[in-house]
């Protein structure tokens, strides 16, 4: 039997090693080692790591690669950020809007990270983010799956136009509800705006994404409302909460009632940990909270945790580089997540568990899935965390639409070796 393509010799992030992947028709038809068959294009893995594409299912891509537009964020904090978007939003044009975010796709496939869900504001009137991401995302279809969250940045009762807004945004193909209940204006009015976007969710048959107490208030409760409108209105597993970062700064006993109630309700957590190690703690001097959401609660209690980018050079994170890696490695550090159990956990925060966020059909390595692959320059999961590994081949549907050469030094060195490869430095227990 001949394939396209046969990806032989991996490691797999289950730990199976020497595996030949075979893919045809856009699906994977085989996982085993020592296949004997032929392909148009054979990659030899080498013992590398195989694993499926990385996903961002927090991202704002309407202000992506938008730096110094129209000035910088000198304070670095979440409201001169939001601020400085309103000062950008008027000079927005579609062109520019479509252009950016198609630059940022293709930043996106050289790192391997296949599937993107975005945040669009909806409180410009015009709605031209809106429309100029609806047309990125036909036009990135066939290498990237691009999901829209229409979300009312400027509150959804504080902005007099963003109740309409969003429903013209969700008419248009905007594919998911989102919210901010915690930038409202009163906290009454915060926990009405879950109450009223979960309700059209429910009544359109969407999915829900909710901006959600991203503050250092430990009395900014609305995960509390939105895992009790999940389960009012029959919404378990189509909700996420973003953020959550008021979590680190409240009580033991109030979280050790919560975490159950955001189980019972099958609400997905979505931390940040770029963005929450960057701009939360701001008003502290020290002791510094440390901003990220409580990750290693939440996992006790089954809750489906997975980490997102939020940002890449906009107004309010002027770093990033679409590296799904890099958010792996700082939410491993700022959670303290190093249990070797809890370094696989990370990989798997910007593989599987955002996969199970977005609900992507086909998503893995199984016989049937789709054929989207990553080759990484790394042996097992916790080192490709550990190197932010690079990525050899991305494949998509059974092609090869990204390579990148291996990392591997030369040296000058009397009696060393003439060359370093980041790769074969890991003791054989990595993944011990």
């Amino acid at each position: 039997m001949t394939f396209d393509l046969i990806v032989r010799n991996a490691n797999l992030p289950d730990g199976r090693k020497g595996q030949d992947i075979a893919i045809a028709r856009g699906r994977i038809v085989a996982v085993e080692p020592g296949l004997t068959a032929e392909a148009g294009r054979v990659i030899d893995a080498g013992g590398h790591l195989v694993a499926p594409p990385f996903i961002d299912c927090h991202f704002h891509m309407d202000a992506t690669l938008s730096l110094g537009l129209p000035r910088l964020n000198t304070s670095g904090t979440l409201l001169e950020g939001i601020s400085l978007w309103g000062e950008l939003k008027p000079l927005l044009t579609h062109e520019a809007v479509a252009e950016r975010a198609l630059r940022y796709c293709d930043l996106a496939v050289s790192q391997g990270l296949l599937a993107v869900r975005t945040h669009v504001d909806i409180c410009d009137d015009r709605l031209l983010a809106v429309e100029a991401l609806l047309e990125v995302k036909k036009q990135v279809a066939p290498y990237l799956d691009l999901q829209l969250v229409a979300f009312p940045q400027d509150g959804y009762y504080r902005s007099p136009t963003a109740a309409q807004n969003l429903e013209r945004a969700l008419d248009l193909g905007v594919d998911i509800v989102g919210g901010i209940p915690h930038f409202e204006r009163t906290m009454e009015d915060g926990a009405r705006s879950v109450r009223a976007l979960c309700e059209i969710a429910e009544k359109r048959g969407l999915m829900v994404d909710m901006h959600c107490d991203e503050t250092d208030d430990p009395l900014s409760r609305h995960i509390e409302t939105l895992a009790a409108e999940t389960t009012r209105l029959g919404l378990q597993g189509r909700v996420a909460g973003s953020h959550l970062t008021s979590m680190h700064s409240m009580d033991n006993y109030y979280v050790s009632k919560l975490l159950p109630l955001i189980a019972e309700a099958g609400v997905h957590a979505i931390p940040n940990p770029l963005i929450n190690i960057m701009l939360q703690g701001r008003h502290d001097t020290y002791p510094k909270r440390r901003g990220l959401t409580r990750v290693k609660e939440m996992r006790e209690f089954g809750i489906n945790i997975a980490f997102g980018q939020d940002c890449c050079m906009d107004p309010w994170y002027s770093l990033g580089g679409a590296d799904m890696l890099d958010v792996a490695h700082m939410g491993l550090h700022v959670g303290q997540l190093t249990s070797r159990e809890a370094m696989r956990f990370c990989f798997d925060a910007v593989t599987a568990n955002p996969a199970k966020v977005m609900g992507i059909d086909g998503y893995g390595l199984d016989v049937g899935c789709n054929g989207d692959l990553v080759v990484l320059q790394a042996r097992d999961t916790i080192e490709a965390v550990r190197m932010r590994a690079g990525r050899l081949f991305v494949v998509r549907r059974g092609k090869v639409i990204s390579e990148t050469p291996p990392r591997v030094a030369k040296l000058s060195l009397t009696g060393r070796p003439g060359s370093v490869d980041p790769a074969a430095y890991a003791p054989d227990t990595a993944e011990g």
